[in-house]
Parts: C-alpha cells; structure tokens; sequence
C-alpha cells in the first residue's frame, strides 16, 4: 500500500521491521522472506539507495536458488538482480549486472513458449544494458539475431518486433547507412500503424523519421530502381513471414 502510494520513505521502516520479524520467527533463508526482501529492495531502489536494494535483491535470489526453483524461477530471480545494478547507474556495478545477466540468459535459453517470450524479454534488457554501457555493436548484433526468435514467439505483427526494426533502423542511421535505416523503419512504421494507429506518438515519431529518409538521395534513388514492392507482412498467414534485418 505504501509503495503503490509512492510514500517510499514511510515504507521503507516497515518493510525493515517486517523483514527482521520474518528473518527471527522464520529464520534468514526462508522462503517467506524473499517477498519481503524483493519490496524492501525497490522502495531503497526508489530511494536511491542502491548499494542495499542490490544486496537486498542478491540475499532474495540466494533464498530462491536454495530451494531447487523451476529454471524460469532462477531466471526471474536473476534477472532482477541485474536490473537493480543497471537501476544503479554506477560503474562499479555493471559487472554484477552483466554476471546476472548472462545467468538469468542461460536458464531460458533452450526454453519454449512462454519460457522463450521470457528470454527474448530479458535479452532486451541486456541489449539496452550494453548499448548504455557502450557496448553498442555488440547489442545490435544480438537484436538483429533476435527478430526471427521474436517473430515466432510474438507475431509479426508484435509490439516487440517493430521496436527491434526501430533499434535496428536507428543502428543504421547511426552508421550512416539511409538505405537500410528506412527499410527498416518502413516495416516498424507499418507495424506500429496497425497496433497504435496512424496518430500514436510513437507512430508519428517514426513517420517523420521515415519521411526525413524518403527524401535522402540515397533512398529516393533506390526508390525509383526498385521493383514494385512486395507486402511487408503476409496478412493472410501470420507467422509466415521471414524477417529481414540483413540491409
């Protein structure tokens, strides 16, 4: 109730409390402590205070390993260890966000159906968290290996792939690469149109970027050569479609 009210700093002495209480009657590794321990850890992550909410989050994860957990559980749990080291901002932690990281990674990925969705999901964050920690060639090599994982797991028509094709697009701008940038960006367009609508602020965002490429010499003049062009997405078979990350 506290934290959904956003009243951090009155929460944070209850959840200490709470946590001391569980740790006595039920003993420091108990299960019945990890609730408690991943609220205690966002309220200090809210507050700023990043060196405990990470501590807190690593004693809830150990908890959690102890107790033989699903691997999605250990990812789950992992995974939000890595995140509070991102949260964090500093250098000295991207070690630890990039160790959790690559271990919440490694227990989904050989995983189908909703296990999948979840490590793509993942792999998202971690590709942000490289892009942020510089490491920008290295996410977009992983973005662009992604989008036919993704295709498959969330449809073609997926909020998820056309910001993959935006990422994407904007790598290739960024390289100077127009051509490729507003292929890519065409086919986020045409997906975030059919999601959002034509007056969503994310579609008009890449409308005016499309629309900025369109009248580069390069892309216009591709634009004349090329054939007439095929549908992006096959409407009538969803799933079917071969995504194309490569130009």
């Amino acid at each position: 109730m506290y934290q959904s009210q956003k009243k951090s700093k009155e929460a944070l002495p209850h959840y200490q409390e709470a946590l001391e209480y569980t740790e006595i009657s039920r003993g420091e590794k108990s299960l019945e402590c990890v609730p408690i321990l991943k609220e205690l850890a966002g309220v200090e992550r809210a507050l700023g205070v990043h060196d405990a909410s990470i501590n807190h989050f690593l004693q809830a994860h150990h908890i959690v390993l102890s107790r033989n957990p699903s691997q999605e559980e250990a990812a789950v749990s992992a995974h939000l260890v890595a995140r509070a080291a991102v949260a964090s901002g500093g250098i000295e932690h991207h070690d630890v966000a990039k160790q959790y990281f690559q271990e919440s990674m490694a227990n989904l990925k050989d995983a189908e159906g909703m296990g999948k969705a979840k490590f793509l999901s993942i792999q998202d964050d971690y590709c942000h968290f490289l892009q942020v920690t510089g490491q920008k060639e290295r996410a977009i090599s992983i973005l662009r290996e992604s989008l036919e994982a993704k295709v498959a797991v969330f449809g073609d028509l997926s909020p998820e792939v056309a910001e993959t094709y935006r990422l994407l697009g904007g790598a290739d701008l960024a390289q100077g690469n127009q051509s490729g940038a507003h292929k890519k960006l065409k086919k986020c367009l045409q997906i975030q149109t059919l999601l959002y609508g034509a007056q969503d602020k994310r579609t008009l965002a890449t409308q005016q970027t499309v629309d900025v490429l369109s009248k580069a010499p390069e892309v216009a003049a591709k634009t004349r050569q090329a054939p007439k062009a095929k549908p992006a997405f096959c409407t009538g078979m969803p799933g079917k479609v071969q995504p194309s990350a490569a130009d």
